[in-house]
């Protein structure tokens, strides 16, 4: 669908202001109060006081002052208003972008035009589908809907920036660029009023709900042996996981076998009987093999849980690479975008190699994915954690240039973090993450995990520089935390992207790191990087507040823990 791009701000917009509904209704309702600006209505000092935090305050009166001095103003009224003024944006941006993709000169840059397309279909989709659960009465707090749009407001920068990062063709990029210009600066606007709800109740002294379920997300709790389950892990959820661990105990909705022993011999097969009305989780048992086939869970394909004999037994390969002229996008051997994806003792591979640059073992878009005991095997760009809320456990990640990267809200626990031996003259970094506005949720941590060097590499590993990551863009964040550091880590720690770019307004940090390559006396001296002492500030990026677990992780039956490990 041409313009695809363009319509998601239209649904992000609806969610924002569902949001400012309830701030204006109680402004309206409780706050008829005189002051220096009395020559203002009551809405339009709402307005103000709702666009004060955004960095565009022009658009954002516009897009919500249509209707700011109609005194009988309902909530309906702003909603209407916002739709409005964000259709007029779509319709012009839909206008001005619709011959784009003519201006490709060369299919890759006609690739990533329809990545763009159908990145953003994508979005709209899961936007869509967040406006319900958004409004979900379990998530009564102030926190649990803040943290519930910011994921996914955060997910709708990502998807602009991917779009804008396939091309290599700098005409295409601009006039793409150019046209998301008003877009980009409604959703900047939108994660400015979402990260100021509270702020905003308590200029308008509105009670904030801090209820134990609120406390909870900044809380350490207990902490989990690795093959425990948390106690609060429903009957349901603790017999899938205890019956995944034994294949005749478990029965799972279709069976994948390339020797013909189940249902079907390749899991595209499998993923495409998908029930249109499937509730509850849709299971699926790959038999041991090698499946050389490129897989996508689909957006229409939701909690999809697979699960094969072992990360080496049952493995999905490809070899597509941006060398033979693929964009990093399109180089994923298994791409997970359906929401709730679980995946379970399986290996994902791109064997493309360290020549082949940028090749993709495993993409995830899937917002409350796990991944427990798999393996993501390639060189560059390894695991393409892209978008919104992830947890990887017991797992095995290798690679070599930037092998764990995105803008994801990614959760690494308990893992083996392998490098491997890059081309000649390549630096490895274990992290790349994306984050292009401040005001997003999104980062990678690396909790409790161990980073070594694979043989091959061992013998040279001090001649070829390795580091823990580098600054993709300019708000990149990462942690590494709790983990055993071998001593090939370089003791500067991290590395800059190109010169200064990043260095001031990234955000790396490491705590309470062991082994020979985890001492932070020489690390980098950016104002970027920090060695984080305090515990509390530790703990907002253990798996409650940092990907909000206690809503849905003890749904994916991986075991975790949760608050920090020692």
């Amino acid at each position: 669908m041409k313009g695809g791009k363009f319509i998601i701000l239209g649904v992000s917009g609806i969610l924002v202001v569902g949001v400012i509904i309830g701030l204006i209704a109680s402004v309206n309702n409780n706050h008829h109060n005189s002051s220096n600006s009395n020559d203002l209505s009551t809405n339009s000092k709402s307005v103000a006081a709702i666009c004060s935090p955004t960095d565009y305050k022009q658009a954002c009166v516009s897009s919500l002052n249509l209707v700011a001095n109609n005194q009988s103003a309902t909530p309906e009224d702003f909603i209407k208003a916002a739709i409005q003024f964000t259709i007029q944006e779509v319709k012009s941006a839909l206008s001005n972008s619709s011959n784009i993709g003519k201006i490709a000169n060369d299919s890759f840059n006609k690739m990533a035009v329809e990545d763009c397309q159908d990145l953003l279909q994508d979005a709209i989709g899961e936007l869509q589908a967040s406006f319900s659960m958004v409004g979900d009465p379990s998530l009564h707090t102030v926190s649990d809907r803040e943290a519930e749009l910011m994921n996914w407001l955060s997910a709708v920068v990502s998807y602009q920036q991917t779009c804008l990062d396939g091309f290599n063709q700098s005409d295409v990029k601009s006039a793409m660029s150019n046209g998301l210009l008003n877009a980009t600066q409604l959703t900047d606007n939108a994660l400015s009023i979402v990260s100021a709800i509270s702020e905003i109740l308590t200029a308008f002294n509105i009670p904030i709900n801090t209820s134990a379920s609120s406390r909870r997300l900044f809380e350490a709790s207990e902490v989990l042996d690795q093959n425990e389950y948390p106690a609060w892990f429903s009957v349901a959820d603790r017999r899938l996981m205890h019956a995944s661990t034994n294949n005749n105990q478990l029965k799972p909705n279709v069976v994948v076998a390339k020797d013909g022993s189940g249902q079907y011999k390749t899991i595209a097969d499998a993923l495409a009987a998908y029930p249109k009305s499937q509730k509850g989780r849709y299971i699926i048992y790959v038999k041991a093999g090698i499946y050389n086939e490129y897989i996508t869970v689909t957006k229409d394909q939701v909690n999809v849980f697979m699960y094969g004999d072992g990360p080496r037994k049952t493995m999905v390969t490809g070899n597509k690479n941006n060398i033979a002229g693929f964009p990093t996008f399109r180089t994923a051997s298994f791409t997970a975008i359906g929401s709730g994806f679980i995946a379970k003792s399986m290996g994902f591979q791109n064997t493309a190699g360290p020549q082949g640059h940028q090749a993709v073992a495993l993409r995830v878009q899937s917002d409350m994915s796990a991944f427990y005991n798999c393996r993501m095997d390639g060189y560059q760009d390894t695991l393409y954690a892209q978008t919104h809320r992830q947890f990887y456990r017991n797992c095995v990640i290798s690679g070599t240039v930037d092998f764990i990267f995105g803008d994801s809200s990614a959760l690494i626990q308990n893992s083996l973090i392998i490098v491997r031996k890059p081309m000649d003259n390549q630096q490895n970094t274990v992290t790349a993450h994306g984050r292009t506005n401040r005001k997003e949720t999104t980062g990678i941590v690396i909790q409790n995990c161990r980073i070594v060097p694979e043989d091959k590499l061992y013998p040279v590993r001090f001649q070829i520089p390795t580091y823990l990551g580098r600054p993709w863009k300019e708000y990149s964040r990462a942690v590494i935390m709790e983990s055993t550091l071998a001593d090939f880590i370089q003791p500067a720690g991290w590395l800059p992207w190109n010169g200064n770019f990043a260095l001031d307004t990234c955000y790396f940090a490491e705590y309470a790191n062991r082994g020979p390559g985890a001492s932070t006396d020489k690390r980098v001296k950016w104002k970027g990087f920090k060695v984080i002492k305090n515990n509390n500030e530790a703990l907002q990026f253990t798996a409650g507040p940092f990907i909000q677990s206690q809503q849905w992780l003890q749904a994916t039956g991986a075991p975790y823990f949760l608050g920090l490990k020692n």
